[in-house]
């Protein structure tokens, strides 16, 4: 799989995952245990199993549309995994500690998020460092200009315009 295929099916599940987060109906209630949030708007378990709330929806949100906008192109939908193996990587581990597992009061990355998020950051981290530079883009780069050129012979074999007739029948300078 290429990496702007990632970045492509990576942003369509965050994109979901931020919309599903702002249904209310998709929302599990807390259980009494649970650390609070801050943000007590929308905070519930998405199917039962991932705490989110409204800032993390729009994490989530942000996410999902940024992959499919870096999809279009290979150096964007590289950066999009480099960063979402940091960022999510990082999530993954302040998730896991106990004081920071509602990163401050601002957003649940706790139980199932933890194990989402490490995950996320370990594909990521696959298609984003897998390939250090194309071999295609090197050879690319080191071929001399002069060696793709037509010569002139080929170029009238060819049927293609002659270069006096470009100029307006005066050979270039």
């Amino acid at each position: 799989m290429k990496t702007s295929t990632f970045a492509l099916i990576f942003g369509l599940v965050y994109l979901v995952a931020g919309l599903l987060g702002l249904i209310p109906a998709m929302l599990v209630p807390p259980p009494a245990d649970a650390p609070p949030t801050t943000f007590a708007f929308l905070y519930g378990y998405l199917l039962g199993l991932f705490p989110v709330n409204i800032a993390l929806s729009f994490v989530h949100l942000a996410v999902g549309a940024w992959g499919l906008s870096a999809r279009r192109d290979h150096a964007h939908s590289l950066l999009y995994a480099r960063s979402l193996a940091v960022l999510f990587g990082v999530l993954a581990v302040l998730g896991l500690l106990p004081m920071t597992n509602t990163l401050f009061g601002m957003m649940p990355i706790h139980g199932g998020d933890v194990w989402l998020h490490g995950l996320t950051a370990v594909i990521a981290a696959y298609f984003g460092w897998r390939e250090p530079v194309r071999a295609a883009e090197r050879r690319r780069i080191s071929t001399d200009r002069r060696q793709r050129m037509i010569p002139v012979s080929q170029e009238r074999r060819f049927g293609l315009a002659d270069r006096r007739e470009h100029f307006g029948g005066m050979a270039p300078a």
